[in-house]
């Protein structure tokens, strides 16, 4: 498995990086073996406002479609419109070109609240461990 160490995770399996004054977010390499192939991307439109631990996204893979839940509140600036036509590019690349989305942060100490890459690391341990 790997890790973005320069992000910030949630329990969850989503990841949010500092980017200037924007956060990207998208789904933990963990994620994407979990849920196997992924074909469909459901992504937010631009202005669209997202909710810190709030549905945001619906990612389909062969196996199952899965909430993506918002790891920070904000407002869209981008999404990543490549997956739209690509949606494998999660699986291949999570923490490069299979970003999802680039919010402006309306609560930027919510960070604060994210889970570092050890503490993270430790969640996917203890939940491997229990399957």
């Amino acid at each position: 498995m790997k890790l973005d160490e320069n992000a910030r995770y949630l329990e969850s399996h989503e990841w949010a990086r500092k980017e200037g004054d924007e956060i990207v977010i998208g789904i933990s390499d963990y994620a994407q073996q979990t849920l196997t192939d992924i074909v469909y991307v459901e992504l937010p439109d631009i202005d669209d406002e997202i909710v810190k631990d709030e549905p945001f996204i619906v990612v389909e893979s062969v196996k199952a479609a899965s909430d993506v839940i918002a790891p920070m509140s904000g407002v869209v600036v981008a999404v990543n419109e490549a997956l739209e036509d690509a949606p494998e590019v999660v699986n291949e690349d999570p923490f490069g070109d299979g970003w999802m989305i680039r919010i402006e942060p309306s609560n930027p100490d919510e960070w604060g609240d994210l889970l570092t890459p050890a503490a993270y690391k430790k969640v996917v341990e203890e939940e491997e461990a229990a399957h």
